[in-house]
């Protein structure tokens, strides 16, 4: 049976009429009644009822013709569907983005765009470190990540578009002598306990911190670690240190915790987008595209 036979037969059922059927078909008479009777030796079954004035449907030519319609429409489905992933405008597209990313308003406006944008297209988000979303970039688990600069450079086939710059900010324990002032420099907390995240997180920011503290003449002494940014956050309200994070985090406002700027001037951090070398896929372009534009 091939697809050519069902859009014949469909014509032919829906005229009840070989010459209309043909001509609607833009095809002759004579190819149309054998293509038919191919059809009919095909199923084993007899579809149409004939005589030289009228053309019926038979029982199981009623039943076939609500099949055949359903493939038919299922075939131009998967063709429109496939034109649309062709132009990046559906399929499916795995997103890595790292702890602070959501709650930068570039993360928002891009996702919401994109999504009106391309509403056949599945946004499967992954949080994760920096580290871990360049890896599953680069074994095809992620077709995008949203990080921070990585300290130990990248995997050789992931490259880095530059989104936004943010500023760090210390969180301080509004307790603190330290927190009375407007801005401090990452120095005046040379003597105070930090809490941060593990090393083992891969995230960008610890080695950051630890670069910047060495600028600044000295070694954070981490007396508590924490998976989470609004854990680290809870953990300096309750007086266990200070901590550094992206100023996006100023968002989480809680009790007993402050933010100050810092005036070091290396203490920011950029908002990237990564992605494999080389790779056009459309639904990757159409998405660094819009987030490029967004970032502008």
């Amino acid at each position: 049976m091939e697809f050519r036979q069902l859009r014949y037969f469909i014509a032919v059922a829906e005229e009840l009429h070989f010459t209309r059927a043909a001509e609607r078909l833009h095809i002759g008479q004579p190819p149309l009644s054998h293509a038919i009777q191919m059809l009919e030796a095909d199923v084993g079954a007899q579809l149409f009822e004939r005589s030289k004035r009228w053309v019926r449907l038979t029982e199981a030519g009623r039943l076939f013709l609500a099949d055949a319609r359903r493939i038919v429409a299922l075939s131009e489905q998967a063709a429109a569907t496939a034109r649309r992933a062709e132009r990046g405008e559906a399929g499916e597209l795995r997103i890595g983005f790292t702890f602070s990313t959501p709650l930068t308003p570039l993360f928002a406006n891009v996702i919401n765009r994109y999504r009106q944008q391309y509403p056949a297209v599945t946004l499967t988000l992954h949080e994760m470190a920096t580290v871990p979303q360049l890896d599953a970039l680069a074994r095809r688990e992620l077709d995008l990540g949203f990080v921070r600069p990585p300290e130990n450079g990248l995997p050789e086939n992931i490259g880095l578009t530059a989104l936004r710059e943010d500023p760090l900010v210390a969180v301080l324990p509004t307790g603190l002598a330290l927190a009375r002032k407007k801005a401090i420099a990452i120095g005046e907390m040379a003597e105070l306990p930090f809490v941060m995240y593990p090393h083992s997180a891969g995230t960008g920011i610890y080695p950051q911190i630890f670069r910047l503290c060495r600028d600044a003449g000295f070694v954070p002494r981490v007396e508590q670690t924490a998976g989470e940014a609004s854990t680290i956050i809870g953990l300096v309200a309750a007086g266990c240190g200070v901590s550094v994070l992206p100023g996006s985090f100023e968002r989480i406002r809680m009790d007993g915790v402050c933010y100050r700027p810092l005036l070091d001037p290396a203490a920011t951090t950029t908002l990237l987008l990564a992605q494999r070398k080389g790779e056009h896929a459309p639904l990757v372009q159409a998405f660094l595209a819009l987030a490029s534009e967004v970032a502008v």
